[in-house]
């Protein structure tokens, strides 16, 4: 009786509790038994899972009386590990596909009714404004160079939500961010911006400098933010970030800066100049092999091949003038003397695999900017937020939350 009244709420129990008779009580015991002690009752799964089963189960089999009955205790505040109106709703929308468009269509229906019964009042919102929220809307800049990005809206709909901008490698784009965006989103507002010359941006006639693509960061915070941003970048993302801080600082209120340096050794800018050289000559999937084996540790190769492919793919897609543009702009970094300057609270991420931009160029970060912190992903080569994005996720919603 404990776990019904937990999942159905007091007032629901007692009205039904209170039609027992003679001819139905034992009945009322068997129930409350059976189900909500012999079912609702075992620790296997936790009460949310079980409350999305239900609401699956008799919405595909037409049940409407139970489901709403369940509906109605899930939504209804103190009752046991409620669902939140999006909980219900992603329900809804998967249930459409398993158990059809019109079952859900139904659910949907009979969902508002019992949310207006209980003072839940989602306001107006065109479906033509719909976007899909593992993605982001889709938007570009009104000034030129014109520059495109997904904007992700806090799921906990909190209006003051940080605004985190996730800044790509050379070779990718905001996608190679999807599962950290989707992770930080809960409680942030998160851009995922493509860098001039990647993606959906307009690409660049002639090489680049890291000043004129700090400008680009500075315009699309003006323009699509329009507030200072935590700024989180990795390798090229985590270069313009550098600048960004420096150049622009009233931009910037925080900075996570990831797989990335302050400068190269003149070895380092003869490999990116050997490559850039390369793409001259024979295009992007000339050295797209060689740069996920920079990306990505060995053992990641070894088990995930569908993800490496999936970037390198994404590499070999990039415009090659548009990558030739931005590794110009890389090769030349020298802000070491200039790291001091940044005064805004930074984390630096290392890989400990990272061949490319290895551990004592991540300390060379965190001992240039004040108070930085250092933190290594084990087992993470150079694109660590794709081969861990849970370990890269929990690292920097942390640094959010502490802010």
């Amino acid at each position: 009786m404990r776990n019904r009244r937990a999942a159905l709420g007091d007032a629901w129990v007692d009205r039904s509790v209170a039609k027992a008779n003679e001819f139905n009580a034992e009945f009322q015991h068997f129930i409350t038994d059976y189900a909500w002690h012999g079912v609702w009752g075992r620790p296997g799964l936790d009460w949310k899972t079980r409350r999305i089963i239900v609401l699956a189960v008799t919405s595909a089999l037409g049940r409407w009386d139970e489901f709403e009955i369940h509906l109605r205790g899930a939504l209804t505040p103190g009752n046991a590990h409620t669902l939140s109106v999006e909980e219900v709703r992603e329900a809804l929308i998967q249930i459409a596909i398993y158990a059809g468009v019109p079952a859900a269509n139904t659910g949907f229906a009979r969902a508002l009714g019992i949310m207006k019964e209980l003072g839940i009042e989602p306001p107006p919102h065109p479906a033509t404004d719909a976007w899909h929220p593992g993605v982001g809307k889709s938007v570009f800049t009104s000034t030129r160079p014109k520059l495109h990005a997904t904007v992700r809206e806090p799921r906990n709909g909190h209006e003051d939500a940080p605004t985190v901008v996730l800044s790509h490698a050379l070779g990718q784009d905001g996608s190679m961010w999807d599962a950290v965006a989707n992770d930080l989103a809960a409680t942030c507002r998160v851009i995922c911006p493509d860098t001039r010359g990647h993606g959906r941006s307009q690409i660049p006639n002639d090489p680049l400098s890291l000043a004129e693509l700090a400008a680009d960061a500075a315009r699309l915070i003006d323009e699509i933010a329009q507030e200072p941003v935590i700024w989180v970048g990795l390798s090229m993302g985590g270069m313009i970030g550098q600048e960004l801080a420096i150049r622009h600082p009233d931009k910037v209120k925080a900075l996570v800066l990831s797989n990335t340096t302050s400068a190269y050794p003149e070895a380092g800018r003869a490999a990116i100049g050997q490559r850039i050289a390369t793409v001259e000559s024979h295009g992007l999937s000339a050295i797209s092999t060689g740069t996920m084996a920079r990306f990505f540790s060995e053992d990641f190769r070894q088990h995930q091949a569908a993800a490496v492919a999936r970037h390198q793919r994404l590499l070999e897609a990039t415009d090659p003038e548009g990558y030739i543009s931005c590794a110009v702009a890389i090769c030349e970094i020298d802000t070491t003397t200039q790291l001091n300057q940044i005064r805004v609270p930074t984390l630096v991420i290392a890989g400990e695999k990272d061949e490319s931009t290895p551990l004592d160029m991540a300390q060379v970060l965190a001992r240039g900017i004040p108070r930085a912190q250092l933190v290594t992903l084990s087992g993470c080569a150079h694109l660590s937020a794709a081969e861990n994005p849970l370990a890269f996720s929990e690292v920097v919603g942390e640094f959010v939350a502490s802010l």
